[in-house]
């Protein structure tokens, strides 16, 4: 004997009890987290080559922007095996995010499912279209920290680290001493 009991369900063939049938439904599930640690920054900041660097991830790399349209997940594991660090390449933001401007809100949320911020920053600054204007690395962090703040208070109270990018360009050590 199995057990069970056909007065609480559990159908078979030796109970000669058969189940009623279920509900139908379509649920959509939120996966509330992807990574310890996510890498926030403007396109072309340098978070995909960081992440193939760090971890045995492949992201796709280029040198135009929104090269990342999903994100892409390594884990950084130390010495002894004992610890292990998921690290999450987030979509290149812009300005205007947290208004849903381009994918605004679907890059955000994956931001929001990380518990670290690392903010990787190109020392020489940002400029998405010579048509805008150019932004100092302290300017792009400013920038980057008010559009996870207009997306969702309280988003920049989690811990945060930044990691300034690029630093083997020329003029980098001038530009990394203003920030």
């Amino acid at each position: 004997s199995s057990g069970i009991n056909a007065e609480y369900g559990g159908g078979s063939l030796v109970n000669n009890y058969h189940g009623k049938r279920g509900d139908e439904r379509w649920v959509k599930l939120v996966l509330k987290s992807i990574a310890d640690v996510g890498l926030v920054g403007y396109p072309n900041a340098g978070k995909s080559s960081l992440l193939g660097m760090v971890s045995k991830a492949t992201p796709k790399i280029g040198s135009y922007p929104f090269t990342t349209l999903k994100p892409t997940v390594g884990e950084v594991v130390n010495a002894d095996h004992s610890r292990r660090v998921a690290i999450a390449d987030i979509p290149g933001l812009i300005e205007g995010a947290h208004e849903n401007r381009g994918l605004g809100h679907v890059f955000l949320q994956h931001i929001e499912r990380t518990r670290v911020l690392l903010f990787v920053l190109d020392v020489q600054g940002f400029q998405l279209h010579h048509n805008l204007p150019h932004r100092t690395p302290f300017e792009t962090f400013g920038y980057l920290c008010r559009e996870l703040e207009l997306y969702m208070p309280g988003l920049t109270k989690r811990p945060i680290v930044v990691a300034m990018n690029k630093m083997d360009t020329e003029g980098a050590d001038d530009e990394f001493s203003i920030f």
